[in-house]
This record gives structure tokens, sequence and C-alpha cells, in this order.
């Protein structure tokens, strides 16, 4: 497969999960600084900003203000637009590659995005979240039905889930923010779309171990750090067929495999007391993951940025 090619893949796959993550953990966020009288908007919005990799200056901000710059900005690749802006521009370039059926939702998608202000001024954004949401479930259906397990579904849901892992660091790290509640975990749950989940998995029983077991450490949940882990490795492992006699055959395996193992090892105590830690070193895996894969596949590229300037 040209490099070419499989960059667009990769970054498919990650720019459609960036977008639907955005998109759970604003929505959850939002609802959460209206329901709760007793939460301050403007330290909540800091919060959410600086998490997702928004510097930010003195002075208040509100919710409008977060809807616009992590929702609703064109321009960047880290916002729910922007993403799904980047995502249907690298699927420009490998239609001879994806089924038609994912092209046409990319492309619907992409059109849909003019309505995303006019939607969230009528409806609520709320609304717009869950079309988000729906949009990207439409396109991980079409991927895993109308695609062929080769390299290039490899590449796409490798993307996917390097994201994926990412967006879950980010949202945990807002639990350290909230200095560490128990309706901060409630709240990452929804965000993760996994509280009935762990409700059935835990019969409700909710505490800081249970919750962050579930979230880093869980074998079936898909979205849980583990097993997002476990799929990129699997994927890497599949696109080098031969590795040799010792050893794994990249730099890529070896950053998710010592990843995924570090984790695999670790109990839900030690999760606890280091998950600072942890959480940073899992954004690093990331980076470093990246940076291998674009070394091995690709044209020389780098880690996107989040941090695309400061805010007034």
């Amino acid at each position: 497969m040209l490099s070419r090619i499989a960059e667009s893949l990769y970054w498919i796959g990650r720019y459609v999960e960036r977008a639907e993550d955005t998109a759970r953990i604003l929505d959850v966020h939002l609802q959460r600084i209206l329901a709760d009288p007793w939460t301050s908007e403007d330290a909540a919005c800091r919060s959410l900003l600086g998490v997702m990799g928004k510097p930010v200056e003195d002075g208040p901000f509100t919710s409008g203000q977060v809807i616009e710059v992590l929702g609703l900005d064109q321009r960047s690749p880290s916002s729910v637009v922007g993403a799904l802006a980047a995502a249907r521009e690298n699927a420009r370039g490998c239609r001879e590659i994806i089924s038609s059926d994912v092209w046409e939702c990319l492309n619907a998608t992409y059109h849909g995005l003019a309505r995303a202000p006019r939607q969230v001024e009528s409806q609520g954004v709320h609304a717009f979240f869950r079309w988000v949401r729906d949009r990207s479930a439409v396109m991980a259906g079409l991927t895993d039905a109308t695609m062929s397990r080769d390299e290039g579904w490899l590449f796409l849901v490798l993307g996917r889930n390097i994201e994926r892992v990412d967006m879950t660091a980010r949202l945990l790290r807002t639990h350290e923010r909230a200095g560490g509640s128990i309706p901060s975990w409630l709240t990452l749950l929804r965000s993760s779309g996994a509280w009935e989940t762990f409700l059935r998995t835990y019969r409700g029983a909710l505490d800081d171990r249970h919750a962050a077991e579930f979230l880093l450490l869980d074998r079936l949940f898909p979205r849980s750090v583990f097993a997002a882990l476990t799929v990129a490795e699997s994927c890497l492992t599949d696109l080098e067929p031969d590795p040799g006699r010792a050893g794994v055959a990249t730099d890529a395996q070896r950053i998710v495999g010592r990843a995924r193992t570090g984790l695999e090892f670790r109990g839900p105590d030690d999760l606890i007391n280091d998950l600072g830690p942890v959480l940073a070193g899992l954004e690093k895996t990331c980076s470093q993951v990246n940076d291998a894969v674009s070394r091995r596949y690709f044209r020389q590229t780098s880690a996107v940025n989040w941090s695309s300037g400061a805010l007034a």
C-alpha cells in the first residue's frame, strides 16, 4: 500500500474518534455545569480547556466559549467540526480504498457541518453532540461492515484506537482536577459511554477503585485504555507478519506493548495512587506511537499539536 494512502486511512480513524470523544466530553461536562448550581462555570471551563490542550489567559470563561473553541472551530483539527472536516479531507485522497458507503457517510457528515451553528442555536448544543455521536457510530459500523480486513482497515482501526487511548487519558485527567470526587467519576463514565455497562458489571458499586479499574483495565469494554491498546497492538502485529526470531519488528510495537503490559500487571489500588503519572505516560505513549508509525509507514509527519494558541 502507498504510504500516502496508509497515512490518510490512519488519520481518518483518529479524526473520527477525536470528534466523537470530544462531543461526548463536552456534552456531559456542559450538562454537569447546568445541573449542579455549586459548580463554578469558569473553573469547569478552564479545567476542560486545559485537559484538551488549550492554553487560557486570565478572564472568566463561559460554556459558550468552550463550545466555540472545542466544538465549532473549523480551523482546528482538535475541535469536533474541524476533526470531521479533516477526516473527510483525508478520505478524498483514498477513495479508491474505502468503500462507497464509508465515503458517502463522511461526505454527508461534512456537508451537514455547515448547519452546525444554526443547529446549536435552534435545537441546543446537546442535539448537535448527539448528531455527531450518531454519525461517528454510523461511520464505525460501515467501516467494519463494508471494508475488507486488509492493510487499509488495519491502519484505520489502528488510528482509531491510538486516539481512543489518548482521549480517555485526557478525560481521566479531569478527575484529578475535580479532586477525585464521586460525581467526577460519574461524569467520566457517562462521557465514555460506559455508565450502564459499569452498573451491570459492578452492580452499582461506584467508588474510585472500581471506576479506575473499568476505564483503564477492563478487557471487555472497547473504550477502556487496555482494550484499545490491545487492539492497536494486534493491528501493528498484523501489519508485520514476519517479525523474525526474537522480539518484535517495529518500535511502535515495543511502545504499545510496554504500555499494555504496564497496565495489565498493575493493580487498581496502584492505579489510584499513581493516576497522574500513569495518565501522563499514556499521553506520551500515544505521541511516541504516532511518531514511530509515521517513521515506519508514512512520509515524515509529526503529531498534531493540540495547543493552537492562547484564548483571550
